[in-house]
């Protein structure tokens, strides 16, 4: 079947993430026996910790890119076939991964490194993040008009939900002025101010890791967050991924663009159904397969 492969990002992690697929599947065994080197540590062990530790950033994002690189495997031996690729934020390496860009190993390293200064980045600059619904442009402007302190969207998410990013204190006085405006705004439980300038010192260490990797041009086409319109040239591809870390997600687009070039029919390659929720909210036609309520021969959740 033939689909657009969209990969997410950070959002999408619960705690006891592929457990279970670690067990029973062969290639995510060797796979997380492989990250487990590279990262030095356990990371399946991260996942079933109780006390949330998948929640940090640090262990989150190669949580989910492992998940993603193993759903990925299974979807195409299981006869889905990608015609175009995304993914949200954390999710563009996994889209970079499936499509030949760079390889895994290559991923996984700048990822570890990508994960650590944006933690670091959060301490030397706090950060937060909150989900605005039903945000018109005019209205964040008004909004920031009246706010001292660094306050930008973060991420153009649907029709119905805008990510803003910014200085802890901007963020808290732009939600104290959306209530009052009646505007809904909820705080997200993230680590810092993501794809805002206060990520600058962690873009610029990524920045020197990420250009020593080699990046290949590829067949199949990547919608990524910086530029989110057909991309097959590698060094594009790598211009594109070092600024999405300070940067606006432009997801609206990206989905809107895949839907009209080639297919209605997504794919969300990887846990949960967060994209999908979003897709829906972008276009209605949109027809979203989720990973984890594929029947396949063993569940895999």
């Amino acid at each position: 079947m033939d689909v657009n492969f969209i990969f997410p990002g950070q959002g999408s992690q619960y705690i006891g993430i592929g457990s279970n697929i670690f067990k029973i599947n062969d290639y995510a065994k060797s796979l997380l026996s492989y990250t487990n080197d590279i990262l030095g540590y356990k990371i399946d062990e991260i996942c079933i910790n109780p006390n949330g530790l998948i929640n940090k950033t640090k262990y989150t994002q190669p949580a989910i890119f492992l998940y993603n690189a193993i759903a990925d495997f299974i979807v195409k031996d299981n006869g889905y076939n990608p015609v175009s690729y995304a993914g949200h934020s954390l999710g563009e390496y996994s889209a970079l991964v499936s499509s030949g860009c760079i390889s895994f190993e290559d991923a996984l390293g700048i990822i570890k490194i990508r994960a650590n200064e944006m933690d670091s980045a959060n301490k030397y600059k706090p950060g937060k993040m909150a989900a605005i619904i039903n945000l018109k442009v005019d209205q964040f402007k008004e909004i920031k008009s009246n706010i001292n302190g660094v306050i930008v969207i973060a991420n153009y998410n649907s029709n119905k939900q805008t990510i803003i990013s910014g200085e802890s204190k901007a963020i808290d006085t732009f939600l104290i002025i959306a209530k009052k405006m009646n505007i809904r705004a909820l705080p997200l439980n993230v680590s810092g101010a993501f794809h805002s300038p206060l990520m600058n010192n962690a873009m610029k260490k990524l920045e020197v890791h990420i250009n020593m990797v080699k990046f290949n041009n590829i067949e199949t086409p990547i919608y990524q967050n910086f530029t989110p319109n057909r991309n097959y040239n590698n060094s594009k591809i790598k211009c594109n991924l070092i600024k999405q870390i300070i940067s606006s997600v432009r997801w609206i687009e990206s989905v809107t663009n895949m839907a009209d070039d080639y297919t209605m029919d997504f794919l969300e390659v990887g846990p949960k159904k967060v994209l999908s929720k979003l897709n829906t909210n972008i276009n209605k036609g949109i027809n979203s397969i989720i990973f984890e309520d594929i029947k396949f021969n063993a569940k895999f959740s």
